[in-house]
């Protein structure tokens, strides 16, 4: 119960100070991005850092206050041991902060024994990035991304508490500082201390910097950085997706372009052969054969009779011709004989 009443009572000095600026303990705010190094300072500090003692308190990470310097020593038993180191100015540095080192930081002073001065209280707040999801370990073009950003903050109260009386915002911006809220191609969403992006990797997105800021009061207190990285390998495989689904368009267009041609062509060549069986069917069998020749008879009277002349004239046709009769007229030959003392109406003779 009365660990109960104490954490109780430190919450209650927490919001109090944090909401109202209460005197006899220094309260500083920290707002700082994981990876970075830190520096939390002491403002009782005395001229001696071998009377300062450093406490963490974090009640969600662990059920008691944690020493980490005492007396101006590390304590080697602590996670953060390689971390941490004290300042002449019996400030706390913290390297390569983490999200897990967010929470309230107490520095005492004591000189024999007693402690000395006001309580100096610093909230490290840590913003940070990360996949909303574990399993998302691939970027490359063409592949959705959702990033998630969290303000990492213990107060004592709820960080929604905290964005309302203190005035903090997040923001996710581009490069040139512009809200990515008034670009369609993100998504953005907000719930107090955490704000997500999500968009679709392009290939231009290639060292892309997105970042995520904290203001307070719209003045910027720290931000965080994301850049796309594609490997060689991502944009390979891009380009390659990217060429294939290319080819392949243009193969489906030129085939579907010499299927007309080929259409178009077969169509042709049936209306010409209808063409040719038609003038042939129209022409086939019209022509006629005339054979003029001298009968054997008459060969044989020429070798005698100069004034003879015989001559046989035959017609006939391949294909019946329409015409007024339908039977087929041969002449065969007709034959002229007159002598020079005949008289000339006895010369024909039929």
């Amino acid at each position: 119960m009365a660990d109960q009443c104490d954490l109780c009572l430190l919450g209650v000095i927490i919001v109090s100070s944090l909401i109202t600026g209460t005197s006899g303990v220094n309260v500083t705010h920290v707002f700082i991005s994981s990876g970075e190094n830190v520096h939390l300072p002491c403002n009782n500090a005395l001229s001696d850092y071998k009377s300062t003692t450093w406490t963490y308190y974090n009640r969600y990470r662990h059920s008691a206050a944690v020493e980490l310097i005492t007396g101006g020593i590390k304590k080697k038993d602590t996670e953060r041991h390689e971390r941490l180191s004290l300042w002449s100015d019996c400030s706390l540095n913290i390297k390569n902060v983490t999200e897990e080192d967010h929470g309230l930081y107490i520095c005492q002073q004591y000189v024999n024994g007693g402690k000395q001065g006001p309580d100096a209280h610093v909230f490290l707040h840590v913003l940070h990035v990360s996949p909303s999801s574990s399993s998302q370990t691939e970027i490359s073009p063409g592949r959705s991304v959702t990033l998630s950003c969290q303000l990492y903050s213990y107060t004592g109260s709820p960080c929604g508490d905290l964005v309302r009386h203190k005035g903090l915002q997040l923001l996710w911006v581009n490069q040139t500082g512009v809200d990515l809220k008034t670009d369609s191609r993100y998504q953005i969403s907000s719930d107090h201390c955490m704000i997500t992006l999500s968009t679709t990797l392009l290939n231009e997105d290639d060292n892309r910097e997105w970042r995520c800021q904290l203001t307070l009061r719209n003045q910027l207190q720290t931000s965080v950085r994301y850049t796309v990285k594609y490997s060689a390998q991502d944009v390979y495989e891009s380009t390659v997706r990217v060429t294939v689904i290319s080819v392949a368009a243009v193969a489906v267009f030129l085939l579907a372009v010499l299927w007309l041609i080929r259409r178009k062509t077969a169509g042709n060549k049936r209306g010409t052969a209808d063409s040719a069986v038609k003038d042939e069917n129209e022409h086939k069998g019209t022509y006629e054969t005339i054979d003029m020749s001298t009968p054997p008879a008459a060969r044989a009277n020429e070798q005698t009779d100069d004034h003879v002349t015989y001559s046989e004239v035959t017609s006939s046709n391949k294909k019946p011709v329409k015409s007024f009769s339908d039977h087929n007229d041969t002449v065969t030959y007709a034959a002229i004989r007159g002598a020079e003392d005949e008289p000339q109406d006895e010369l024909y003779s039929l």
